[in-house]
């Protein structure tokens, strides 16, 4: 048994990928990702999804030597996404008696991946409820759609109680990486980057989940979760029903010649003095726009700072405001400060924005900076700063 087994009968095969630059070729991922997946030994062998085909060779090798001559009789696919299933027709090729195991969208969309011929005569195609059994092992399969794609199911094996949740609960990084900020961080900038759009298909299926004995659950990206999990089920409840995990401010600006910087770290340094139990000032055009977007999420407030430009808003903010929209920002605090040398319009646009977000208040008299910061507009800074404060 390796350190990431489950138990003598629940073999870990997947693989880290220190290589990637960009995950699903936009999310930086300095501490690379990792591909889960397992391999169920009992009267009936199941593996549980497969890899990147960017491993695929170190994938297949990790399988052969946990099956040590054994043949497997099952492939369960939890989901489509090719960063999953990237493996499954060397899968396949090697394995040719195996039985691939989905849903009737698993098959309709791996045919659109795939050349699979005949595959799906000899597949079976179970329904929400439905039971694979193993052996003394018995896999129940819960529909999780739009979680994030229309095919996803979780599987949870009866006997041992676990959780096998496609990519809920996952996080960036490798198994082995370090992970000084704790798993939350990782986690949660995945799950507002990728899963945040679909927060009622997420809290359907803790729904789902409800009353049922988990001790563990093994996701597709990011380290087995064996203890406390009370603490991950309840962190993402309050995910997916959009809530704030935090009380703080997120200063969110752009900045052309420095001036809108210099105000926000200023206004940073006011709310701090104010109490503020904690203020994030993040460079949106200098940052890693996904790691700000968590913080978007993770704050109950939000102070947005922008030049105008073109009779707009600087564009990277409008980037900003594309992805809060898209990942259904909402029930939160929002004040605005603007730039602008001669027709300010920066402060309309996000307004535009911001006023179709769901439950979100805007807080406070919209700060109109003239080209730089004067007395005058420190004084609005501080009634803003306040405002903030007090909402």
């Amino acid at each position: 048994m390796n350190k990431y087994d489950i138990s003598e009968a629940v073999r870990y095969i997947g693989v880290n990928d220190y290589d990637i630059d960009l995950f699903e070729s936009q999310y930086e991922v300095p501490e690379g990702m990792a591909y889960n997946s397992y391999v169920i030994f009992d009267e009936k062998i199941a593996v549980m999804d497969t890899a990147d085909r960017r491993k695929t060779a170190e994938w297949l090798d990790n399988l052969e030597k946990t099956l040590d001559g054994k043949k497997p009789d099952y492939v369960v696919i939890s989901h489509m996404e090719p960063d999953h299933t990237g493996s499954l027709m060397a899968l396949i090729e090697k394995y040719p008696d195996i039985i691939p195991v989905g849903n009737a969208k698993t098959f309709q969309l791996m045919g659109q991946f795939f050349e699979i011929g005949d595959l799906a005569g000899r597949a079976v195609t179970v329904k929400e409820g439905d039971t694979l059994s193993l052996g003394s092992h018995t896999l129940k399969f819960i529909f999780a759609p739009m979680v994030h794609w229309p095919e996803v199911m979780f599987s949870y094996e009866e006997s041992e109680k676990l959780l096998f949740s496609a990519d809920a609960f996952g996080k960036f990084g490798t198994l082995d990486a370090k992970d000084d900020d704790g798993w939350a961080c990782e986690a949660r900038r995945y799950y507002f980057n990728i899963v945040g759009k679909y927060g009622m298909q997420v809290q359907n299926v803790l729904k789902k989940l409800a009353g049922t004995e988990v001790k563990a659950i093994l996701p597709l990206h990011g380290p087995a979760l064996t203890e406390n999990l009370e603490y991950y089920l309840g962190i993402y409840n309050t995910w997916s029903s959009y809530q704030p995990e935090d009380k703080g401010v997120l200063v969110a600006y752009a900045s052309i010649h420095g001036n809108t910087r210099q105000a926000a770290e200023e206004l940073g340094e006011m709310l701090t003095k104010k109490g503020a139990p904690k203020v994030v000032v993040s460079d949106l055009a200098r940052e890693d726009i996904a790691e700000v977007i968590e913080d978007a999420f993770r704050y109950d407030k939000m102070i947005l700072m922008a030049p105008s430009y073109d009779a707009g808003v600087f564009p990277i903010m409008e980037e900003f405001l594309c992805h809060l929209r898209d990942k259904a920002y909402q029930n939160r605090k929002v004040a605005m400060v603007e730039n602008g040398s001669w027709a300010p319009s920066a402060a309309r646009v996000m307004k535009t924005y911001v006023e179709k977000f769901k439950n979100v208040e805007l807080v406070g008299e919209t700060v109109t900076i003239r080209s730089s910061l004067k007395p005058d507009t420190r004084e609005a800074l501080e009634k803003l700063a306040d405002a903030v404060i007090n909402a």
